[in-house]
């Protein structure tokens, strides 16, 4: 699994210029996921992402995590993340897992974040042409990879 997560003042999903999903204080989460990812990929990524201490404490570290914080979290789905560029100027997309394999592991994913937060994660909708905006705080941006754990 590979997740871009974005400190944000605010971020929202609009489907077909439709508002589907906002928060506010908190961090976007990009979710990408490959063929080969597991459930234990899903609970190490939802684990780390939940801990991440990258909001300010009160002396202007970052050293708070999203639940310490009282913050909210939007995952949207990516399966470009996955996207392989090596050979021409054309993404090839053959790293992203199908739909019947990307689909239960981005809800369980989804689900092992909810309960590490404590709250309702919210979600775009898997496959939709979405529209995603936010308002990035920082500009704090973190890129996590389940196969490159550093």
């Amino acid at each position: 699994m590979r997740a871009v997560i974005q400190r944000v003042k605010h971020a929202s999903v609009s489907i077909s210029e439709n508002l589907y999903a906002n928060i506010g204080h908190g961090l976007l989460v990009l979710l990408g996921v490959q063929p080969d990812d597991t459930e234990a990929d899903a609970e190490w990524l939802a684990a780390k992402i939940a801990r991440l201490r990258i909001f300010d404490d009160e002396n202007g570290v970052m050293n708070r995590n999203v639940i310490e914080v009282s913050g909210e979290i939007l995952v949207v789905s990516q399966f470009t993340l996955m996207a392989s560029y090596k050979k021409g100027n054309r993404p090839s997309y053959i790293r992203a897992a199908a739909p019947d394999t990307a689909i239960p592991l981005y809800e369980c994913f989804t689900w092992k974040l909810h309960h590490e937060i404590k709250q309702t994660v919210k979600t775009g909708q898997f496959g939709a042409d979405m529209q995603v905006e936010l308002l990035n705080d920082g500009p704090v941006t973190i890129c996590m990879d389940t196969k490159n754990k550093e």
